[in-house]
């Protein structure tokens, strides 16, 4: 683990300890954010803690021809359960995905630092939004970081306030993102939950060749 001031560049992923922690800085800023992304990096911690950034081996990822959608879901599509927006409340989605309770995580990885900068992305339409509704009520929703020149989205978080609802958001965005000729989906690191979706795990390398 590398400790990198405001002016340094990230060291070379390969640098990153077994659980994939790359570096540690103090700033938070947008070029950062940048370099970051496009380089298979991204920020985890919690609010009182330095910046942290990890790269992990193997990563996460959806190829959206290999999205999985349960049984159970077909009738919740087909009716449309519910209805779903892109990029319409980035901020509520936000505000959300930093209320949900996870296990063993003390406290919200959403800081203020993170929520300021990630709504300057997306002002810059680099940072996206999907939003899924009952009516007019935002029941769930995820975000996450679109490069475009490089077709592709990397998810930060998703959040639900009605049973799979944000499956639902899920499911719609990885559809429209097919379309737009997204080759690959960022989930950063191994859950049950992705892996029903049609998730796997590759080796950085091989992630890091979308990139190039």
């Amino acid at each position: 683990m590398y400790f990198i001031g405001s002016n340094e560049k990230f060291p070379p992923v390969s640098f990153a300890d077994a659980d994939g922690l790359l570096a540690v800085s103090r700033d938070l800023s947008l070029e950062r954010l940048k370099e970051a992304y496009y380089n298979g990096i991204f920020p985890w911690y919690n609010e009182g803690q330095p910046v942290l950034w990890w790269s992990p081996d193997p990563r996460m990822v959806l190829f959206p021809e290999n999205l999985k959608i349960a049984r159970s879901m077909r009738p919740l599509l087909n009716q449309d359960k519910f209805q779903v927006t892109f990029n319409q409340e980035f901020e509520k989605v936000m505000d959300n995905c930093g209320k949900v309770f996870r296990k063993g995580q003390d406290g919200t990885w959403i800081t203020t630092a993170i929520k300021e900068n990630y709504l300057k992305l997306h002002q810059e339409e680099i940072a996206f939004s999907t939003e899924v509704w009952n009516g007019e009520d935002l029941v769930g929703g995820l975000y996450g970081i679109y490069l475009h020149d490089k077709n592709m989205f990397c998810g930060e978080s998703m959040f639900a306030k009605e049973s799979n609802a944000s499956k639902f958001g899920f499911i719609k965005l990885v559809e429209k993102l097919k379309i737009e000729g997204v080759k690959i989906i960022d989930c950063q690191v191994y859950t049950n939950h992705l892996e029903s979706l049609g998730a796997e795990e590759i080796p950085r390398d091989e992630f890091l060749e979308y990139l190039k």
